[in-house]
């Protein structure tokens, strides 16, 4: 029931977006991502947008530490001057690490406010770990075996990889990669935004499971981060831990 209530919350954020929204495309950690945006917040009380702009070249001087490079960064974000653009267009081009991220983040919030300028209508802006493009957004997605300790067969994976594929494609979908492990198969796909993406899921394992019954109906899906086999296999443990307390307390 959580789950549902989970989805659907996400499902009717999604339904209820504007037509004019920007999807950050690079993949970027999102507790940088959080980071970033309590560092704007406190930023935006001090109005330091010009001094930071006439500091802009620091960006590129190595003796300059990191959290003034972050300060001017988020700074000239909101600087309404395509200089400013083109400076963290060029920061991002040369810089690695945190910081290429950070520097990511306001490239984006910079072009949001050029478009709002020369369009004269506000955008939202959407941000996941896993990015995306256009109007689509990136999911990881993870089909679990009936058989917990086994691989799926080679018929098997290639009737997944197809039903997924054959059910993207309906969807406008885009299918990027897939792995299979001894319990589980994961895939990162694309989908469009406003696409009900438990749905998607769910139909493709209902077409399998009419071949043998191999895949349970549960999954996992998320558009945070790509998930390590270990995360997998602990979120799998606390599933059915909460599902054995669940049945003890009925």
């Amino acid at each position: 029931m959580e789950e549902d209530k989970f989805y659907n919350n996400i499902q009717k954020a999604l339904d209820d977006l504007p037509e004019n929204f920007s999807i950050l495309e690079e993949q970027i950690d999102v507790g940088i991502q959080m980071k970033y945006f309590e560092f704007t917040k406190s930023l935006r009380e001090k109005d330091i947008s010009e001094e930071c702009f006439e500091a802009r070249e620091e960006l590129f001087n190595k003796e300059v530490d990191e959290e003034r490079k972050k300060e001017i960064l988020t700074a000239i974000a909101v600087y309404d001057d395509v200089k400013a653009y083109r400076t963290l267009e060029k920061f991002v081009q040369e810089a690695d690490g945190d910081l290429k991220q950070w520097g990511t983040l306001a490239l984006q919030e910079s072009r949001m406010l050029m478009h709002s300028s020369l369009l004269d209508e506000q955008q939202v802006f959407i941000s996941t770990g896993l990015g995306g493009k256009g109007q689509k957004l990136r999911y990881f997605v993870v089909f679990l075996s009936v058989s917990e300790h086994e691989m799926l067969t080679e018929t098997q994976q290639k009737l997944l990889k197809d039903e997924l594929i054959f059910e993207l494609n309906k969807h406008e979908g885009v299918f990027e990669s897939m792995d299979f492990m001894e319990g589980f198969s994961s895939a990162l796909v694309m989908l469009p935004i406003k696409a009900e993406i438990k749905n998607v899921f769910q139909n493709v394992i209902s077409e399998c499971n009419q071949y043998g019954g191999f895949l349970r109906e549960d999954m996992v899906i998320t558009n945070v981060k790509i998930l390590s086999r270990g995360e997998i296999i602990q979120l799998i443990h606390q599933k059915k831990n909460q599902e054995n307390d669940e049945l003890e307390n009925e």
